[in-house]
């Protein structure tokens, strides 16, 4: 059964949006080497503080979910983080 993760929070004010977005971005690209996941990012349509990753289609969720907490803590991902606030992970499977 392929999952499918949605992973949404707010990010920091005052943070260089195209620091931010090449710090993530990074980090999707080592994701994807390592998992052969592809990762996407938004933005919120009209709050472009609330970004949500997208991640489809994975088969092997556990090692997947391994390699996305380490790919996070190397690109210090978390540190774009609003404080007070998470990263809220969803995860999804296709209704058939």
């Amino acid at each position: 059964m392929l999952k499918n993760y949605f992973i949404y929070y707010r990010i920091r004010d005052g943070l260089d949006p195209d620091d931010a977005h090449a710090s993530v971005k990074g980090m999707q690209a080592a994701l994807e080497r390592r998992t052969g996941v592809r990762g996407r990012l938004f933005s919120r349509f009209h709050e472009d503080a609330t970004w949500m990753e997208v991640y489809e289609s994975v088969e092997a969720p556990e090692s997947f979910e391994q390699a996305l907490r380490e790919e996070i803590e190397h690109h210090r991902v978390d540190e774009l983080v609003l404080p007070g606030s998470a990263r809220h992970v969803e995860c999804f499977i296709e209704c058939v």
